[in-house]
């Protein structure tokens, strides 16, 4: 069966054009360059990755139930000490990209809602007719 490409529609891309679609403004590029600036170092990538693909769908599933991980299970992942771990994932709080609650001892993290769809469609750039990927 040949491979059939589908359209995306009510996507709304107002508050971020793709980069091949306009220049971005002052107020827009300021905007995605904390994005950028948080994941610009390793950790912080690995972090937001092992973040966003905890559970079904990284933001949350079918039934709006986020994904979250516990701090505890990203700590070993690294060779680096919980403090330098910490102030890490608090960066990529600060940048909007994920968001934390305190659970006892524990802290558990996920991604904020949109972030990663906005991230995909700034990135995104439109493929000529026929163009296969």
């Amino acid at each position: 069966m040949p491979k059939q490409e589908l359209e995306v529609i009510g996507q709304d891309s107002a508050c971020c054009p793709g980069l091949a679609a306009a220049p971005l403004d002052e107020d827009q590029a300021a905007d995605l360059a904390k994005f950028f600036k948080a994941l610009g170092d390793p950790v912080r990538l690995r972090l937001m990755s092992m973040i966003a693909s905890c559970g079904e769908h990284g933001e949350g599933d079918a039934d709006g139930e986020r994904g979250e991980v516990c701090v505890c299970e990203l700590t070993p992942a690294f060779d680096l000490s919980q403090p330098t771990i910490s102030h890490h994932l608090k960066l990529l709080r600060q940048a909007g990209l994920i968001d934390c609650e305190r659970r006892g001892t524990w802290v558990y993290y996920w991604v904020l809602p949109g972030v990663l769809d906005r991230l995909a469609t700034f990135l995104a750039t439109p493929r000529p007719a026929g163009a296969r990927a």
